[in-house]
């Protein structure tokens, strides 16, 4: 192989399990948008199905539909659409809609005319400014849900929103839109709502603030084996454990003289006589070009760092007077149980979130599963 992101399916389960163990009666969607987090949407869907998620979510319609092809059933939610997405064919295939607006319920109801009504799940925004109902057009979008669903058109089955800031968990945003969910939630059952579900909570929040429970939680990052909050609590102090390993077959060792340049631009020079491994990965593979001269990588028994530019296609490591093999493994991040970086550290040294570097593996690494399936 040139390269292989392995995506261990038991880790997967393991984190919805750990999650689940810690959200007591609520009940556990697993968010497998964006291609599951780089990990593969539909084979983590299956597992995290089989580990006790009950929902699964997606941010846009397609993927929701995308699942039903591949004939995941069971709840699911999508949430993030515009006009002329296949709202019509996500209602007809059982998928619940988010409802952030009129205009997106105007949608929603004329999709639902032409066959069974459809569950909507009411967005509000409680301060994180994005998706989401604004405060003053609550009562207005609640009312209208309520004539649809009079109207056989739609049940309203959710209200939820977003957190800002529970990676902060002492950030005073947190309580402030608690607090703003909960009125929106009052005034929404008053008028007449009875939600199957109400949610709030992302993966940090669910790992680190119990009263944001609610009904249930939505486990993105963590159903993958990274933390939420690093700065927090580490994914092993959450019962977390990393669910990929990308690694790579090194395509070339050679020796070069003090002084030798490396890649692009030559911003790094050998300060002595070494050792250079190439390896076949680059941008183009989702390795970040910033993570030139700072990436961490094991090789040949020990960690290395990325020497030189990152290229489209592949990276250098400087391996000093160590010795490796054309065909030897490289592993850029994985679990760390050989020692290996974590995708959290290459989060670190490039000055990111682990959440950017297992989605920007691109679609040109296959992913191997292992695993029960």
């Amino acid at each position: 192989m040139r390269a292989e992101a392995r995506i261990d399916l038991d880790a997967v389960r393991h984190n919805i399990a750990a999650v689940r163990g810690r959200v007591g009666a609520a009940e556990v969607m697993a968010v497998v948008k964006a291609d599951g987090y780089g990990h593969g949407m539909v084979e983590c869907a299956r597992a995290a199905r089989s580990a006790g998620a009950t929902w699964l979510g997606t941010a846009l319609p397609g993927e929701a539909l995308e699942l039903r092809r591949h004939g995941v059933d069971g709840r699911l939610l999508t949430w993030l659409w515009v006009p002329g997405d296949p709202i019509a064919e996500a209602v007809a295939a059982d998928i619940d809609i988010s409802v952030s607006g009129r205009w997106a319920l105007d949608e929603v109801t004329r999709a639902a005319r032409a066959g069974a009504p459809a569950r909507v799940h009411l967005k509000a925004d409680t301060g994180l400014g994005r998706n989401g109902c604004p405060p003053q057009e609550w009562e207005s979008l609640v009312e209208a849900a309520l004539k649809a669903q009079a109207d056989g058109l739609v049940q309203v089955v959710g209200l939820w929103s977003h957190f800002a800031c529970a990676d902060e968990p002492e950030h005073p945003s947190v309580p402030a839109q608690l607090d703003a969910f909960r009125e929106a939630v009052a005034s929404a059952e008053q008028k007449g709502v009875t939600p199957e579900v109400r949610h709030i909570a992302n993966s940090a929040a669910a790992l680190l603030l119990p009263d944001t429970h609610f009904d249930l939680v939505r486990s993105g990052l963590a159903t993958y084996g990274l933390s939420p909050a690093p700065d927090v609590r580490g994914a092993a102090e959450l019962g977390l454990r990393p669910a990929m390993t990308l690694a790579a077959s090194v395509a070339s060792v050679k020796r070069v003289a003090a002084g030798h340049g490396v890649s692009y631009g030559h911003t790094w020079h050998a300060d002595r006589e070494t050792t250079l491994a190439l390896v076949p990965l680059g941008y183009a593979d989702g390795v970040p070009r910033h993570a030139s001269n700072a990436g961490p990588m094991w090789l040949a028994g020990a960690r290395r760092t990325l020497v030189g530019r990152v290229a489209m296609d592949q990276c250098v490591v400087d391996l000093g007077d160590d010795t490796a093999e054309v065909g030897d493994e490289a592993l850029l991040f994985g679990p760390g149980d050989r020692g290996e970086p974590t995708a959290e550290d290459w989060a670190q040294a490039v000055g990111t979130i682990s959440y950017e570097i297992v989605t920007r593996i691109g679609s040109r690494v296959p992913r191997v599963y292992q695993g029960a399936r």
